[in-house]
């Protein structure tokens, strides 16, 4: 029997979040820039790889991710106040990048880098949100498996090395979406799209 371990998946799918009763499209990962990882990496979602990984090519899925399972509950206390002068450059407050909505990559003390969406900007303070773009959203996938084989070494061994952040910065501190942040370009997330 053909186990599950390291399997190379392309997925294409629409992602929904539901909050509150509400549906709505989050993401899309199209057929022609599909979704790509390796089984058994820990390279997704565990309940997302568990639900794709046994399927076969040309397989359709719909299923739903309760947030607990997904990025979590919401935090309030992942909203936080950050000096202003953290942000600034050459002595300037770096008003282009850093405003209302926009994403901006902050270091943790640990030196993990994380990325933070920026709630107010006050006149001595910027205040930013730490917790995940989906943090306290189910999730519903609804998608069509491309391409589900056994991987090859050589693709483990790339993954596992965007994984360890040599050359990028690892996917899930991409926030879900590396192509609208400045992640650099070689940001670990196969296809421009990250979980």
């Amino acid at each position: 029997m053909e186990t599950a371990e390291n399997k190379y998946i392309t997925v294409a799918y629409k992602l929904y979040t539901m909050e509150n009763g509400e549906k709505e499209l989050f993401e899309e990962a199209k057929a022609e820039h599909p979704f790509q990882f390796i089984s058994g990496l820990g390279a997704t979602l565990e309940d997302f790889e568990n639900q794709v990984a046994g399927l076969s090519k040309g397989d359709k899925f719909d299923f739903t991710i309760p947030a607990e399972k997904a990025y979590g509950e919401y935090d309030e206390q992942h909203v936080i106040d950050l000096p202003k002068n953290i942000f600034e450059i050459d002595g300037k407050f770096d008003s282009e990048r850093v405003k209302e909505g926009s994403i901006v990559p902050l270091m943790t003390s640990e030196g993990q880098r994380v990325n933070a969406s920026v709630v107010e900007i006050k006149p001595d303070v910027v205040v930013v949100d730490l917790n995940h773009p989906l943090a306290g959203a189910a999730l519903i996938f609804e998608g069509e498996v491309i391409e589900s084989r056994p991987a090859t070494n050589e693709e483990i061994q790339d993954l596992i090395k965007s994984m360890s952040g040599e050359g990028g910065c690892g996917c899930d501190s991409c926030g879900g979406g590396c192509g609208d942040h400045e992640c650099g370009d070689n940001c670990g997330c196969e296809g421009g799209h990250c979980h």
